[in-house]
């Protein structure tokens, strides 16, 4: 009997649909679906498990965070134990006749670690077990998944090894540093503090940003703008371009400003070939989603689902160089009978010769690209813009590069140099195909070098400098990419579980007070500088590639935590007060309308939320919260009684306003925003 493995039910399904040319039939195990099936003789079950079925923990006894002190966690040896016993149990029943094992789960780190624990507790069932293969494949198609299985290969153990050293070590780091904290703020239960070893650094990148928009002053700045007009009206900016000095720019502006005529001092024409952007990989993907304003976690969701559905490549991928290996005729020609047909043909019959190639080359999956079509398959609203995007992506990468023309015309008036810049697409090729980029440059109307156009309005504006721009949730993960901060599958997981311990807002992309005082507390420890956790990226590749091993990697990181506890340790009443008066902060929703005084969000003795006046018992003013979702201090009062307007967000609805008085004659939820 062959027994395959695959990471998750849908997969295996999938799976077994394609190796048995759809004859395979589904029976149950307890709970857990097998699908099985006979091919040339021979007995094949195929099952899915949740991703990983083992869970790393520390050894019983260890769990009681009051009587463990967090530094003695560090050379604790975590222990595995099954975590999904109904899935064990009829994997178990399955190795009685010792199959031949393949192993058929995603092929990256995470999933050769989910295959490898999989291997070692059937192995503990039946030590027989010696017949053990590895299918790799990177879309769940026909082609792809008849390939695999006629070429099975050998599980990479080293592979991984490198994840799970990232186990072992985000385990040892996390308990540490969260009991450390949550024990010396007393912030226990659902409230303690989560610190990790990439989630912090990840963390004062946003503080850093934010601190930067609060300090920053701004400057005044002016613009000398001439209009001008031939066949149809254009404008021009004085060639300094920025003025800083107030005085300089009223003199400049007053010799100008009562023009009437312009003469057009110097025509230049360039023509330009425009490169479509290269092709997908995981960060260059969450980042063009998040600009349709799909969360990167959420992105991420989709895109797993599509590859389950057989419709693109696997999405977790540093490759942006399509391999030679890749049938992508035969991807255009089912693009070309779908949606995008007049896309795909235009590729077919006038495409470039080789497909645009970005700067990472990896060998374990292909860029993400679609691999087939839904058909009869319906898709959601956002499945749909998901898969729209990759699709997009792909064809533009195979089309031929755009050609503009840029204009730059120099302009005297009143004997002041003024600069026009125009753009035009001549042909769009790629960006008739990748409707992403919005163009905001404009053409210029036909100018000739020497004659003269009309000034219909010059104007003086003034302007303020700007504070940098809060990160997106793209632009972080690009950032994060660029520091070295997890990895191709962690970046939009660290967002999400940053934004569930209500350390950030996601819209915008903030820190909260909490998220300040545990960055101070944490001061200048290796904890939150990128440089550590990158370091310890770069063990985990030579783990992969066999040249260091998990135990040394892992004694370095706890001889690295020993470092920072000893920091740590030193500042333990400066780290209490400063997330007390943090967490006072955070919980603040605004001035209760009986006295005066602030209101905060307090919990019941049976758990319950609700906002109480901080002048109790003098004052005993409270209103009721809503228990589900955050609370979002607006800074608003309510025009009819006075009492705090704050937001409400729930996941997967949209924030709304609402006064907290339930009495108040205007009681019904804001206008959503």
């Amino acid at each position: 009997m062959k027994l395959v493995i695959c990471e998750k039910n849908i997969s295996a399904r999938r799976i077994a649909y394609i190796l048995s040319n759809g004859k395979t039939k589904s029976i149950r195990l307890g709970k857990t679906p097998v699908y099985e099936f006979t091919q040339g003789g021979e007995s094949w079950k195929v099952i899915g498990l949740k991703g990983h079925i083992m869970n790393l923990d520390f050894p019983v006894g260890f769990n009681q965070w009051n009587k463990i002190p967090p530094r003695e966690l560090i050379n604790i040896d975590p222990v595995k134990k099954v975590s999904e016993k109904s899935i064990a149990n009829a994997l178990k029943t399955l190795v009685d006749k010792k199959p031949f094992l393949i192993v058929a789960t995603d092929f990256d780190r995470e999933g050769e670690l989910i295959g490898v624990e999989v291997i070692d507790l059937l192995k503990s069932y039946n030590r027989g077990i010696n017949q053990v293969k590895r299918a790799r494949f990177s879309a769940i198609t026909s082609y792809e998944i008849r390939n695999a299985f006629a070429a099975l290969t050998e599980v990479d153990f080293n592979l991984s090894s490198a994840g799970e050293t990232r186990q072992i070590i985000d385990l040892i780091w996390g308990a540490v540093l969260t009991r450390f904290i949550s024990l010396t703020s007393h912030r226990l239960g659902k409230d303690f503090l989560s610190i990790g070893r990439v989630q912090s650094p990840t963390l004062a990148l946003l503080v850093k940003r934010e601190r930067e928009i609060k300090s920053f002053i701004s400057k005044p700045f002016w613009k000398i703008i001439a209009t001008l007009k031939k066949t149809r009206s254009f404008e021009a900016s004085h060639k300094t371009g920025v003025f800083w000095d107030e005085k300089q720019v009223n003199e400049v502006f007053n010799r100008v400003k009562d023009a009437k005529l312009a003469r057009i001092v110097k025509v230049d024409k360039k023509m330009l070939r425009e490169t479509p952007p290269p092709p997908f990989n995981t960060t260059g993907f969450l980042e063009a989603a998040s600009h349709l304003g799909i969360s990167a976690a959420r992105a991420m969701s989709i895109a797993e689902e599509l590859y389950m559905y057989g419709l693109i490549s696997y999405p977790r991928t540093d490759n942006t160089v399509y391999p030679s290996s890749l049938n992508i005729k035969g991807i255009l020609e089912k693009l070309s009978r779908s949606r995008f047909s007049k896309e795909a043909n235009m590729v077919l019959n006038n495409g470039r010769r080789t497909p645009v190639r970005g700067r990472k080359k990896a060998t374990d999956h292909p860029p993400i690209h679609p691999v087939d079509v839904p058909g009869g398959r319906k898709l959601s609203n956002d499945q749909t813009r998901v898969y729209e995007l990759i699709c997009r992506r792909f064809l533009a990468t195979l089309a031929k590069d755009a050609v503009s023309e840029r204009v730059e015309v120099i302009i005297d008036i009143s004997g002041e140099e003024f600069k026009a810049e125009g753009y035009k697409v001549v042909e769009p090729n790629w960006k008739d195909i990748y409707i992403y980029f919005k163009e905001k440059r404009k053409s210029l109307p036909e100018l000739v070098m020497g004659e003269q156009v009309d000034v219909t309005n010059v104007s003086l504006k003034e302007d303020q400098t700007k504070p940098p721009a809060r990160y997106t949730q793209g632009s972080l993960i690009a950032k994060m990419e660029q520091l070295g901060l997890g990895t191709k599958s962690t970046r939009h997981e660290i967002i999400n579980k940053l934004y569930q311990r209500k350390y950030i807002t996601l819209s915008p992309l903030k820190p909260t007070p909490t998220a300040f005082a545990v960055i101070d507390a944490l001061g200048d420890c290796d904890v939150v500088k990128p440089r550590m956790t990158a370091k310890l990226e770069r063990d985990m590749d030579a783990i992969a590639e066999g040249k260091k091993t998990l135990e040394e990697t892992v004694q370095e990181s706890r001889e690295m935590l020993f470092r920072v506890m000893e920091e740590l340790e030193k500042d333990k009443e400066k780290i209490r007060t400063s997330i007390r008066n943090a967490q006072r902060e955070q919980n603040l929703v605004g001035k209760c309308p009986v006295c005066g005084r602030d209101m905060v969000i307090r919990k019941s003795k049976k758990g319950k939320r609700f906002v109480g006046c901080t002048g109790y018992p003098s004052c005993n003013n409270t209103y009721s919260l809503p228990q589900e979702g955050s609370i979002i201090f607006t800074g608003k009062v309510c025009s009819k009684c006075g009492a705090p307007i704050v937001k409400v967000k729930r996941k997967g609805k949209r924030a709304w306003e609402l006064c907290l008085n339930s009495e108040c004659t205007a009681k019904k939820p804001f206008k959503k925003q």
